[in-house]
C-alpha cells in the first residue's frame, strides 16, 4: 500500500464512481433538460493558481476563435429553454469574443455569468470592464479563496489579495453586491489544501462579517467549491504524497443526496475549440460527452437541438466523487 501511493496517477486503480452510484440505485447518471450552456473560451489567464483544474496561465495559447463563438450564439438562439450562458476560462474576459458573447446573449434575453478572477480588471484594456458588465447586468462570480491575505496569496500568488480587494471595492462602487441591487456579485471559496469546504452558510456569514469589518465590502452569496483531484491540484497532491488520502476523503464522504443537483444533469460544457462535454471537469480531462455517442454528437457544430441530450447517460469517472462529497459541489456551490 505504501508503494502504491507513489505510483503515477494514470497507473493506479481509481475508485469506481459508477459502482458507487449503482450501490445506491442511481446508475447510470442521466441528464435532465439543458438549462445552462457553460462556455470555456480559453485557457489564457493572467494568473496561474495552484488549485486551477484548467491548468490556465499567461502562456496558454488555447483561445476560442470567432467562428466557434458565433456558433455558440447560433445554438443559444435555437434553444430558448437554455436560461443561462456561463462564461469561464482561463480569464474569460481576455478572449476577444467575450464582449460579443455577452452582448448577444443579453439581446436574446438570457442571463450571463462572468467567472472572474478579479485581478483581470487591472489588465491592459480592461479599465471599462466593470461598467460594461454592469450595463448588461452580468452576474459576476468572483474567486476569492479566503478573506485573509496570507491564504489568498499562497494559492494565487503574491499581491493577489490586494488586487482582489481593490477590484471588489470598485465593483461595490458601481452597485455590484449591494443589498437589493440587480447587479449580482457572488464569491467563490476554494479550499487552500486537501480538505472539504466548510458548511456554505456558515462560511458565507464569516466572509460577510470579515470583509465588511475590514474593508466595508459587500457581496450577495458565497459559493463553496471542492478542489477537484485533476490537473494542477492533482499534481500538487502527487508531489505531497497525498493523492490517495484525498481520494479516500472524497469517497468516504460520498453523499447520494447530491446527485439530483449535479450540474452535469442540466449543463452542457463547450470547450474553446467547440467540443462538447458533460461538465467543465470532464472537459479538462478530455472525457467525451457520454450522452450522445449513438448520434455522433461531438462538437457544437454537430447539433442544433440540445434537447436531444435529455435522458441520456453522463460520462463519469473517479473525479466525480469531488462533486458528491459532503454537501456536494457544483458551479453554483454546495448542493445539499
Amino acid at each position: 500500500m505504501v508503494a502504491a501511493r507513489h505510483l503515477p496517477i494514470g497507473q493506479r486503480t481509481e475508485p469506481d464512481f459508477a459502482q458507487a452510484l449503482g450501490a445506491h440505485g442511481l446508475a447510470p447518471l442521466r441528464r435532465g433538460r439543458v438549462r445552462t450552456l457553460q462556455v470555456n473560451v480559453g485557457k489564457l489567464c493572467n494568473m496561474a493558481c495552484h488549485h486551477c483544474h484548467v491548468d490556465a496561465g499567461p502562456k496558454r495559447t488555447e483561445i476560442m476563435p470567432q467562428d466557434v463563438a458565433l456558433r455558440v450564439m447560433e445554438v443559444l438562439a435555437k434553444n430558448p429553454e437554455i436560461e443561462l450562458l456561463d462564461l469561464t476560462g482561463g480569464a474569460p474576459e481576455l478572449n476577444p469574443n467575450f464582449r460579443t458573447l455577452v452582448t448577444e446573449a443579453r439581446r436574446l434575453g438570457r442571463r450571463v455569468i462572468d467567472r472572474c478572477n478579479l485581478s483581470v480588471l487591472f489588465e491592459p484594456g480592461m479599465f471599462d470592464l466593470p461598467e460594461f458588465l454592469a450595463r448588461h447586468e452580468v452576474t459576476i462570480v468572483a474567486s476569492l479563496p479566503c478573506y485573509q491575505q496570507k491564504n489568498v496569496d499562497q494559492q494565487r500568488g503574491r499581491g493577489a489579495f490586494d488586487k482582489s480587494i481593490e477590484a471588489l471595492l470598485a465593483l461595490n462602487a458601481i452597485g455590484y453586491g449591494q443589498p437589493d441591487s440587480p447587479l449580482t456579485l457572488d464569491l467563490v471559496y476554494n479550499a487552500v489544501g486537501a480538505f472539504l469546504p466548510p458548511m456554505q452558510d456558515t462560511l458565507e456569514a464569516r466572509y460577510k462579517a470579515e470583509l465588511a469589518r475590514a474593508f466595508d465590502i459587500r457581496f450577495h452569496r458565497l459559493l463553496t467549491i471542492t478542489n477537484m483531484p485533476i490537473k494542477r491540484f492533482a499534481q500538487f497532491l502527487e508531489r505531497e504524497g497525498r493523492y490517495e488520502a484525498y481520494m479516500s476523503l472524497l469517497v468516504n464522504h460520498f453523499n447520494p443526496r447530491t446527485c439530483d443537483g449535479l450540474m452535469c444533469r442540466s449543463l452542457v460544457s463547450v470547450g474553446w475549440d467547440g467540443t462538447l462535454y458533460d461538465c467543465d471537469f470532464n472537459q479538462m480531462l478530455e472525457l467525451p460527452l457520454g450522452a450522445a455517442r449513438e448520434e455522433a454528437i461531438h462538437t457544437i457544430s454537430d447539433v442544433d437541438d440540445l434537447g436531444l441530450l435529455e435522458g441520456r447517460p453522463v460520462a463519469v469517472a473517479s473525479h466525480c466523487f469531488g462533486c458528491t462529497a459532503g454537501s456536494g459541489s457544483s458551479c453554483s456551490g454546495a448542493i445539499s
